[in-house]
């Protein structure tokens, strides 16, 4: 089956539609790609979650979870900083947890995660940066 990312206008839905964006692989290293991604959505009104075992505390200013299953509230986006092996345990987390979209950043692109999201109702976004598609659909606006 033959995989099509959402249309910039679903794509727009789901960016407008999103309150907490589960950033998976969040770096506390401000010089990480994932750390400036999640950075800019922040500053676009959007609500972070960091997750990522390797860092206790805090990160932009939010507690840090090891994993999906212990943030304590609902979760739309699960944005994916990880490599391709791991997306599809991610995708089972992220289905687990109820999270409406599994994102995988620019240069992720995992199959059975893409599938594993399909069959538990989740829309899915490969290889494609949350950031760009953010300031390409809502001009960089955010939610507003």
């Amino acid at each position: 089956m033959e995989f099509n990312n959402p249309t910039r206008e679903e794509i727009g839905q789901i960016l407008r539609n999103a309150g907490n964006i589960a950033v998976v692989g969040l770096s506390d290293k401000s010089d990480r790609t994932s750390y400036m991604v999640a950075e800019a959505m922040q500053s676009r009104g959007y609500r972070i979650i960091p997750v990522n075992p390797q860092v206790q505390g805090e990160i932009l200013g939010e507690t840090v979870y090891a994993t999906l299953a212990d943030i304590p509230e609902p979760v739309d986006i699960v944005n994916v900083f990880r490599r391709e092996e791991y997306c599809a345990d991610v995708a089972r987390e992220a289905a687990a947890i109820k999270a409406n979209v599994l994102w995988l950043q620019l240069g992720i692109h995992n199959d059975e995660a893409v599938q594993i999201a399909a069959e538990n109702g989740l829309t899915a976004v490969t290889n494609r940066c949350i950031k760009v598609e953010d300031s390409i659909v809502l001009r960089g606006a955010g939610r507003d």
